[in-house]
């Protein structure tokens, strides 16, 4: 039996038990941002929702980080156990493997991940995924790293996991869509500034009806000549491994893109916090051939209640 069908059935036989994803936040490095292992000089995973202390956490995930002359700072969804909305916390590193959780520092009334963090003219911005709003949202920081602002809405639409990046003096924002519980296309857009106004480009979109290689699952890299996009790879279940394309053509008039590897950067090992899967990566190189890449993976963990409790209300159901 292949690993990929243990998984799966094993998932399902969990779901039978109502046990629960448990998603966390570890530390990835190699000599490149498309070889990467678990650091082996520190034990993983960094951030757990045991470190969350200003609300009632079920899950950490969607790590992007920055790294400023004082330290790193590291950006990541918090789903609040009580309602099951994400908002967005951060923690503090002075050398990047050593994590301080801070606090909770963007909530909104609707659900917000993947919060893309990024720099523009000495400020600095996050595009988070906010497609429960119905837009493309960006937020400016006003006192980094805790106070941040609504900036504006990009886009009008159910977009999900953003990526905005400069490249060729031109903005650039690759954004997946679809129907609410079926994304499945991935569209691109651009424009003079991050804060617009967006132009959709004339090929979109250039993935459809792919569910597995159509979403984004981390920041876009460039190393060694190349443009990374990351794909997190939905199937069989979601959030299972994330695969690395290479942009090979970017520009107003068309868009390429191929796969560089024939196996995922990173995927779930089958045991351990991240043994079902793991959907997101921002790698930061270190030096000429040192890699660090924040990502994330989760387990499936036993509910609070015990299995003959479980047992009793299955049998009482039938």
């Amino acid at each position: 039996m292949t690993l990929c069908l243990k998984r799966l059935l094993k998932r399902q036989l969990y779901s039978i038990i109502t046990l629960q994803d448990e998603w966390s936040i570890g530390l990835y490095s190699g000599n490149s941002p498309l070889s990467l292992m678990p650091c082996s000089n520190l034990k993983n995973p960094v951030l757990t929702v045991a470190d969350i202390t200003d609300i009632p956490a079920a899950a950490v995930a969607d790590p992007f980080a920055l790294r400023r002359n004082e330290g790193w700072y590291l950006f990541f969804e918090v789903v609040n156990a009580d309602n099951g909305r994400g908002s967005i916390g951060y923690a503090t590193s002075d050398d990047g493997y050593s994590w301080r959780y801070g606090r909770i520092v963007l909530e909104e009334p609707f659900h917000l991940s993947y919060p893309y963090i990024f720099e523009w003219e000495g400020l600095y911005y996050i595009l988070p995924e906010a497609s429960a709003s119905g837009s493309l949202r960006l937020y400016k920081a006003i006192d980094f790293p805790e106070k941040w602002a609504f900036a504006g809405s990009l886009k009008e639409g159910n977009f999900v996991d953003p990526c905005i990046f400069l490249y060729d003096n031109r903005w650039w924002l690759l954004t997946s869509t679809g129907r609410k519980d079926r994304i499945d296309t991935l569209c691109l857009f651009y424009a003079d500034r991050p804060t617009g106004p967006w132009h959709e480009h004339p090929q979109n979109p250039f993935v459809s009806a792919d569910r597995r290689f159509c979403r984004c699952g981390g920041r876009i890299t460039f190393a060694d000549g190349r443009i990374i996009r990351y794909v997190q790879d939905d199937y069989p279940t979601y959030g299972y491994q994330v695969w690395a394309f290479e942009i090979t053509e970017l520009s107003i008039f068309g868009y390429a893109e191929r796969p560089i590897a024939a196996k995922p950067v990173i995927s779930g090992n089958g045991r351990g916090w991240n043994a079902e899967g793991m959907h997101n990566i921002d790698p930061y190189r270190l030096d000429k051939d040192n890699w660090l890449a924040f990502v994330d993976g989760y387990r499936l963990v036993r509910p609070g209640r015990p299995y003959s409790c479980l047992l009793k209300e299955m049998q009482s159901a039938w």
